[in-house]
């Protein structure tokens, strides 16, 4: 196959990396997931990223942490924007996560071009080679209009 193929897009990958996203911030947050969930939804709201429809419980969070298809971009979003927070330093452990990760962090932030993009992401995750790839994926996507 080549990565012409749709389950090869960067599209494609994103999808694959949500959950995992989700599954980082259930492993880096502090709290039960009944309590992660609603800190995400909250958070979602507060800061702009996203509007869910209701406050998803943690049997919800964990079901769309372990591969779930329907992961609500508002909840990979505000995950993405709290664990670059994070003093733990948590990173993309492999291709599809980091593309989940650089997806979300460029619909969190304007960013004039990719260079930018890249410089506003916290040290030591701008050095981190698996993201730095998935962000000119990311950026190539961005610039096409693609949307979940």
């Amino acid at each position: 196959m080549t990565n012409t193929m749709p389950q090869n897009g960067f599209y494609a990958k994103v999808r694959r990396g949500l959950p995992a996203i989700l599954s980082r911030w259930l492993e880096q947050g502090r709290g039960d997931a009944d309590q992660l969930a609603l800190i995400l939804a909250e958070t979602a709201r507060v800061a702009g990223l996203g509007h869910p429809e209701f406050t998803p419980d943690g049997a919800t969070l964990t079901r769309w942490s372990q591969g779930s298809e329907d992961v609500p971009l508002w909840a990979a979003k505000t995950a993405v924007f709290l664990l670059i927070q994070m003093p733990a330093r948590p990173q993309p452990d492999n291709n599809d996560e980091a593309c989940g990760w650089a997806y979300c962090w460029l619909r969190n932030r304007h960013h004039a071009n990719l260079h930018e993009a890249l410089q506003a992401l916290p040290e030591h995750l701008r050095q981190q080679p698996t993201l730095r790839a998935a962000m000119a994926d990311a950026w190539q996507d961005h610039q096409g209009l693609r949307l979940i």
